[in-house]
């Protein structure tokens, strides 16, 4: 056939179950935003002129590079939108890296990071985070790798790398960091690296609307970065990678702040409450500052409470890999989704603990 020796042998991502969501289903697998987005999208959609989709979108969705821009007070050319933060990391890859280049990346994370890599025969060193799954920026730094892929906070364990980190980091390292905020609206105010952008020059910010702005599917991402870099970016983007639609759906919802922050806030609130039932279930959960949390039962083992829940239609994550597969890890839904796992982890521990 055609296909490359490289592609024959890449591990493709993996993402969690996608049950049908027939009204009975608890999906609390994929860290996904249990409101839904904010009036200003609903409102939009319900008076969009069906026409308008007889034409291509703006190229470089100028407009929600303006609006975005502005919010972080930075010119427009900062700025670099994209089809979700998952074409960004691919681009990132055509830009900045040659076959046979190094990037490194803290493990657990994202795995994207190193099937995109894989892609583009790129090698990836994984970092261990420490027992406390803290990151080691230092261990990443003296790898030697041309980039570094770090998601804050992380992916898998929810925990945050301080602002103070990332700037000695960036101090001491002169190649590619990429600082993947997917999940940065869930934790304080003063953690986004947005502001050292414009001092660093070798620091690329990934945002999305997936998460905190539940639009997973719609697919809006950005960047910010230096803007050498966004001009890169542009040069390798797909003609018209953003749709119509999309932008102005994600439009809609950047503009509604207010709306953004009381979603939020009602989700760390049940994250803090879920954290604690968990603990009082024995449970040894990571502090999350994102939308979920990792946790370990004592109580039987992670895969056994997972197939238990799975059974009665709720669907938590759960990783068969090192470091993971004694844990689950739970994204933060409704309070009344989180009252029913609750109840069924009661149950679990109730039988296993006789």
């Amino acid at each position: 056939m055609y296909i490359k020796q490289s592609i024959e042998q890449l591990a493709p991502y993996v993402p969690g179950i996608q049950p049908q969501m027939d009204g009975h289903v608890i999906k609390i697998n994929a860290n996904e935003n249990p409101y839904p987005p904010s009036p200003q999208v609903q409102q939009l959609l319900s008076g969009f002129d069906f026409a308008q989709l007889r034409y291509y979108p703006d190229a470089t969705s100028q407009r929600l590079r303006k609006l975005i821009a502005a919010h972080y007070q930075l010119s427009s050319d900062h700025l670099f939108c994209g089809n979700g933060s998952d074409e960004i990391i691919s681009y990132l890859f055509q830009v900045c890296f040659e076959e046979q280049d190094t990037i490194a990346t803290p493990y657990p994370t994202y795995t994207l990071y190193k099937t995109i890599a894989d892609i583009h025969r790129v090698h990836t060193v994984y970092v261990p985070t420490r027992d406390d799954f803290t990151i080691d920026t230092q261990a990443l730094a003296q790898t030697g790798a041309k980039g570094l892929f770090i998601a804050n906070p992380n992916a898998q364990t929810g925990l945050l790398l301080s602002l103070t980190e990332i700037e000695e980091l960036l101090k001491q390292y002169d190649g590619l960091v990429v600082i993947d905020e997917a999940y940065i609206e869930f934790a304080p105010a003063t953690a986004s690296a947005c502001e050292l952008v414009a001092r660093y020059p070798n620091l690329v910010v990934l945002r999305t609307f997936s998460k905190s702005y539940s639009l997973c599917g719609i697919r809006v991402g950005y960047s910010l970065a230096n803007p050498v870099l966004v001009h890169a970016l542009d040069k390798c983007r797909d003609s018209y990678n953003v749709s119509h639609l999309s932008q102005l759906l994600a439009e809609a919802a950047f503009e509604d702040q207010a709306y953004l922050q009381s979603t939020v806030k009602k989700i760390v609130a049940t994250r803090e409450r879920v954290t604690a039932a968990l603990t009082d279930l024995g449970f040894e959960v990571l502090p999350s500052e994102a939308n979920f949390v990792l946790c370990k039962p004592v109580h039987g083992s992670a895969i056994d409470i997972y197939e238990f829940l799975k059974a009665r239609h709720v669907y938590v994550r759960y990783f068969d890999s090192p470091r993971l597969s004694d844990k689950l890890r739970i994204t933060i839904g409704t309070d009344a989704e989180m009252d029913v796992l609750l109840k069924y982890l009661h149950e679990f521990t109730g039988v296993k603990s006789v």
